[in-house]
């Protein structure tokens, strides 16, 4: 993949992993406005704030970490490391820059960390 295009697809899913994060931060902002402001109830009710508020920073951790993976991908790109496995060196091919432009271990070096 051409360097051009590699950084468009980035700074593309930057931008929208960027104002996910701000949904999702706004989110958790609220779940804890509403679990102060939480009256009387049964525990049911007082539990669906704390819940609420768990998956919703999950999300936003996962936003973060995925912001973290692009920032990662523009400095190899910087680098001219971009497009190789960070793990071995093996080059990572096009179809799969195309589907995760932030990718930074081939398809077999991936499957083999979840199969761990």
């Amino acid at each position: 993949m051409d360097d051009a295009r590699a950084r468009a697809l980035l700074m593309a899913e930057r931008d929208e992993v960027r104002n996910l994060l701000k949904g999702a931060d706004s989110a958790v902002r609220e779940d804890r406005e509403s679990e102060v402001d939480s009256g009387p109830g049964d525990v049911g009710d007082a539990a669906q704030p704390l819940a609420a508020e768990g998956t919703d920073e999950e999300i936003a951790e996962q936003l973060r970490d995925r912001l973290d993976a692009i920032e990662r991908a523009l400095r190899r790109l910087d680098d001219g490391t971009y497009g190789r496995s960070v793990r071995s060196g093996a080059p990572i091919p096009d179809e799969r820059l195309e589907a995760d432009p932030a990718a930074e271990l081939t398809v077999e070096e991936a499957r083999a960390d979840e199969s761990r």
